[in-house]
């Protein structure tokens, strides 16, 4: 832009040296030659490219392609034996000084590259990029795809916090809506009265009829013990023992006889005894 601004009906040539040519003078390229070509004639500002142009210009140069004056910064290049390569054009008169613009230069370029070079790294690994294709070691491509899973997890994250944020009012509602209806569900189910407590009772009542030994067998004529607590009441109480010799308690001479005689043990039998003895 400043060279095509330098006059008026400025006709602008730019020549671009080959990448054999660079890479033996500066080194090593980002773009190809032909990308530099390319990259160069879309400018606006330029009229014409000349292909694989020579490092240092000659009278010969100049004359084929009838130019007027040759624009560059002002920084000297020095060549292999020390001396200026422009310094016979500004003798001449034919050299035009342009100012380098802050940010644009390759060096920044790939300064910037070489400074973010994992993040670029990663980005063409997500992009369907191999490990071969970007130069990148074996265990370098695991680190570099772990973080990229990281950062998916963390924007995942992210954004489920923000529709949570955005929804918390909608779900408080909802929650509070269908909390009546969670409460009497757990109550049926987990309450005193609830359908696991019947189910327990009634496994419980099972097993323990499982395991309870069976009753043994009833007599022919015997009382069951229903009609045995029924009759109690009626049923008067069995009379008391008595004596070999049955007094009736009328009177309580007989008793006291009855209790002196029994003392002694007299019977009838004894009596015979005694009087087949005499």
């Amino acid at each position: 832009m400043q060279a095509k601004n330098l006059f008026p009906n400025v006709y602008l040539i730019v020549g671009v040296c080959s990448d054999a040519l660079t890479h033996s003078k500066k080194g090593r390229t980002v773009m190809t030659d032909l990308e530099r070509y390319e990259a160069v004639r879309h400018c606006r500002y330029v009229d014409e490219v000349v292909r694989e142009a020579p490092w240092e210009l000659d009278e010969d140069f100049i004359t084929r392609h009838k130019i007027d004056f040759v624009a560059h910064d002002e920084i000297p290049y020095i060549t292999d034996d020390g001396t200026d390569l422009y310094a016979w054009l500004k003798a001449r008169g034919m050299f035009v000084a342009t100012e380098r613009t802050e940010g644009v230069s390759t060096s920044d370029i790939v300064a910037r590259i070489v400074r973010d070079y994992d993040i670029y790294v990663r980005r063409n690994l997500a992009r369907g990029y191999s490990a071969k294709d970007l130069n990148v070691s074996f265990l370098n491509e695991k680190k570099f795809r772990l973080q990229n899973k990281m950062d998916e997890l963390k924007d995942k994250g992210k954004r489920v916090m923000e529709n949570i944020g955005e929804k918390r009012v909608d779900m408080i509602q909802k929650w509070e809506e269908k909390s009546r209806d969670f409460i009497d569900a757990f109550l049926l189910l987990f309450g005193r009265e609830g359908r696991l407590s019947h189910i327990w009772n009634e496994g419980k009542g099972r097993l323990m009829q499982a395991l309870s030994p069976p009753a043994s067998p009833r007599r022919d004529g015997s009382p069951t013990s229903s009609n045995s607590n029924d009759n109690d009441d009626s049923v008067s109480p069995p009379p008391p023992k008595a004596g070999r010799y049955d007094f009736s308690p009328s009177s309580s001479t007989n008793a006291k006889f009855s209790n002196s005689c029994s003392t002694q043990d007299f019977s009838d039998d004894d009596d015979d005894d005694e009087h087949q003895s005499k």
